[in-house]
């Protein structure tokens, strides 16, 4: 019966498509329309193979509803190879600018397919996962809502291949961040509030009456990138069947918005939400309980007031009032205190337990994990001071904050949590191999520190060469000059992303392995295995 309303849902939205191909007032619409249109006709033929007749078995209440995880677990790591893939190429493109094909494969279109690749296919989808696998356990309830999750799944990967094929067309609203056009904006919505339906519901229906504080990261990041995306989206339509939008805000207010925008994007969904994330799963690993809960919800608090008021620090020396540009900056460096205590609140929880880090490669990847948490809510604030600023903005310098933030934070924490949640949700005694997680976790280190610091030295190399003025007050470099002496850089953070791509692929390769059921012999790791020779006392 479930399949049947999906198959119908699906075809309306399939006939829906079609007709938008056929009469699209522009050509880029007609050609989304018809991705779209074969994606779900591929989608329905699916659900029509999967189709049972025969009445479901009841779910046991008891039970919790761990098949979505599993697929947004694979979901994820699929994402992270295809967006990890992506920015590789997009790196050698700045190297080796021949590599720009056109129209459909230039760096304009595809610098804001790796982002979104990476921050929402690969972050979104580590997030949803990671967040429905939590909130069941620590709640002791199944999820909310019954087949709803799976509307949410489904419709967050079409959303993500409507996006990635709307970048590829060049169909954007063609602002800072380059965002979906309006009828991608309204099916992300419907999909985010069912999101926010289900998790809620859960821990409205929870059977343990203490609300974890993981679950506190999760929902504020899941309603906070709601509001967000609501208000930094809205536009009208030129036509109901047509790519063409007009928004809302204009000159300065479109800028501050925007920046509104995407600060608290990296607040709420690349911090708030793996937060969540790491408040969960450290403990989880270590079998050590939080080092101060108390710590933790000053820390969710302070986080979350001070968060939204730090965007215009993206914004110095532009047409912002300088009220409001020295507002940003005073609350980015108001977050380096709750940024830090978190910090040390995770990586206080191994207290008694940091032989672990020697022992246990998943360990050892939440905590490198944290300390580029502390690293990027350090340089982050500094970079927010004015002074700094009038150095750092516009140049790669910003690209290797960004990347040590997104890559050693992101990145790893999401990588330990996976780690972590599969062999329990596929009933896997352990991973498939320990010393592939190892492999995995140098593979990441040297190319992240490959990548950052080469873009910490471009970066300052280049903001440097950009003011250079001689006696007469002439500039001495030109643009030109200060391109070509990116080269080599830009050589080296193609290497090391391509690093962090492999070992991604090991990981991939691991976890494959494991869901197969497959387990590789290994000794101990640490040294476990070595047992000293007896001597006979004398």
């Amino acid at each position: 019966m479930r399949f049947g309303a999906a198959i119908i849902g699906v075809g309306l939205f399939a006939f829906v498509a079609l007709v938008g191909a056929a009469f699209g007032v522009d050509a880029p619409f007609r050609q989304h329309m018809w991705v779209l249109f074969f994606t779900l006709s591929a989608f329905a033929v699916i659900l029509m193979r999967r189709t049972s007749f025969a009445p479901a078995a009841p779910a046991d209440p008891a039970s919790y509803m761990d098949e979505p995880v599993r697929y947004g677990a694979i979901a994820t790591m699929f994402w992270a190879v295809v967006g990890l893939l992506v920015g590789v190429v997009v790196a050698l493109q700045l190297a080796w600018p021949d590599l720009n094909i056109e129209p459909w494969l230039n760096f304009g279109r595809v610098r804001p397919l790796h982002t979104s690749a990476v921050v929402f296919a690969f972050g979104g989808n580590a997030l949803i996962a990671t967040s429905l696998y939590v909130v069941q356990r620590t709640s002791r309830a199944r999820l909310f809502g019954g087949d709803l999750v799976w509307f949410v799944f489904w419709g967050y990967q079409l959303f993500i291949v409507m996006a990635a094929t709307g970048y590829l067309l060049g169909i954007t609203q063609s602002r800072e961040y380059a965002e979906p056009e309006w009828y991608v904006d309204i099916w992300l919505t419907l999909v985010w509030v069912a999101y926010l339906v289900v998790f809620l519901g859960t821990i409205l229906k929870r059977k343990e009456p203490h609300i974890y504080v993981a679950n506190w990261f999760y929902l504020a990041f899941i309603v906070t990138i709601a509001m967000l995306h609501v208000v930094n989206n809205l536009a009208m339509p030129v036509s109901l069947l047509g790519s063409r939008s007009y928004s809302a805000f204009s000159g300065v207010q479109d800028a501050l918005t925007q920046w509104w925008y995407g600060h608290n994007a990296v607040g709420f969904f690349l911090t708030a939400g793996f937060l969540g994330m790491m408040y969960y799963f450290v403990p989880k690993q270590a079998d050590r309980p939080v080092y101060s809960y108390r710590l933790s919800i000053i820390h969710f608090w302070a986080l979350i007031f001070l968060y939204i008021w730090a965007g215009p620090h993206h914004l110095h020396y532009t047409a912002l009032p300088d009220w409001a540009q020295t507002l940003g900056m005073v609350f980015s460096i108001m977050l380096w205190m709750p940024s830090w205590g978190g910090m040390i609140n995770g990586l206080m929880t191994l207290s008694g337990a940091w032989d672990k880090i020697r022992t246990d490669p998943i360990i050892r990847m939440m905590v490198a994990a944290i300390a580029f948490y502390g690293m990027s809510t350090f340089e982050g604030p500094v970079m927010s001071i004015k002074a700094v600023n009038s150095l750092s903005h516009y140049t790669d310098w910003t690209i290797g904050h960004v990347h040590s933030g997104a890559l050693g934070w992101v990145g790893l924490i999401s990588f330990a949590a996976i780690y972590h949640m599969v062999p329990k949700l596929w009933g896997r005694a352990r991973l498939y191999s320990d010393r592939l997680v190892i492999w995995h976790f140098w593979l990441a280190m040297i190319g992240i520190v490959i990548y950052a610091a080469v873009m910490w030295v471009s970066g300052i190399m280049q903001g440097l060469m950009w003011r250079e003025y001689d006696a007469q007050g002439f500039l001495v470099y030109s643009f030109a000059e200060t391109v070509a002496a990116m080269f080599p850089y830009y050589v080296m953070r193609a290497f090391g992303g391509a690093l962090y791509l492999a070992g991604a692929l090991v990981m991939t390769f691991n976890i494959t392995m494991t869901i197969l059921g497959h387990q590789r012999e290994e000794d101990p790791i640490g040294g476990a295995s070595f047992q000293p020779a007896l001597k006979p006392a004398e």
